[in-house]
């Protein structure tokens, strides 16, 4: 699911990558250093959904320099491995904006990382 400009003015819990995370993200691991998907899952994804309760949480990944398919894996589907969320429910309450042109490739990333996440049996 997409959210335009006019969507995104409702108040829907939002996480702009960008503006409270980093415009350059990369990396997957912590000792990747600065920007990596464990923390931004971790310190940012993790809390937000939970606080949503099942509701939409909008992500706007506009304003980066791009998304290097490490951070992407780890952060979204580093969800369903470590920490134990279901990928139905992920993608029904995960909606983006990516209105930066060739960002869209981004969200269909995501829900590719999410689908073919399996969760650890000890997540």
């Amino acid at each position: 699911l997409y959210a335009n400009s006019r969507m995104s003015r409702i108040m829907l819990p939002t996480i702009d990558i960008a503006k409270e995370y980093t415009q350059y993200p990369g990396g997957r691991y912590e000792d990747d250093g600065d920007g990596n998907g464990t923390t931004f899952r971790v310190r940012f994804l993790v809390p937000a959904l939970r606080a949503a309760h099942g509701k939409p949480l909008l992500i706007i990944l506009d304003g980066a320099a791009g998304y290097p398919s490490s951070f992407l894996e780890e952060a979204f589907g580093g969800l369903v491995r470590e920490e134990g969320f279901d990928p139905r429910e992920l993608k029904k309450c995960l909606t983006f904006r990516a209105e930066q042109p060739g960002f869209e490739r981004f969200v269909a990333q995501i829900r590719d990382y999410i689908d073919n996440a399996s969760p650890r049996p000890d997540a």
